[in-house]
């Protein structure tokens, strides 16, 4: 059986550990410094925020939680972005992590909004 939860669980840390790797490459500059500082940031946090959605108290801590890793991984998509406009990085490096940060952000909403439809049909799977 396919363990969806610790799959995505260790792609989140795959991504941290990865968009660290582009932190660390980021050149010495005013605005790589402030590049680096936010997206190291936002970049490791969605994956101790799923951690915590794993262990949530209810469903609408869940979706909270949810919430804070889907607004991190977008904002960690933003500043990958930045990194290409601004021509700190060559963007062929940046693809595959943008690439991964989109997919991931498509997964976290689909569960999202998943729950948040289950909420609203309440316990018994019927509409309130």
């Amino acid at each position: 059986m396919i363990d969806r939860n610790a799959i995505l669980a260790e792609r989140l840390l795959d991504f941290a550990v990865r968009a660290g790797k582009v932190v660390d490459a980021l050149p010495d500059t005013r605005l790589g410094r402030h590049i680096a500082g936010q997206l190291v940031r936002c970049s490791t946090s969605p994956a101790p925020n799923y951690a915590e959605a794993c262990g949530a108290e209810s469903k609408k801590d869940f979706i909270h939680k949810m919430g804070i890793c889907l607004k991190e991984l977008r904002e960690s998509k933003c500043w990958l972005d930045l990194i290409v406009r601004s021509e700190l990085l060559p963007e062929q490096r940046l693809v595959p992590l943008s690439d991964e940060c989109h997919e991931l952000t498509l997964i976290i909403g689909k569960s999202i909004v998943t729950a948040k439809n289950n909420l609203r049909r309440g316990a018994d799977g019927k509409p309130k």
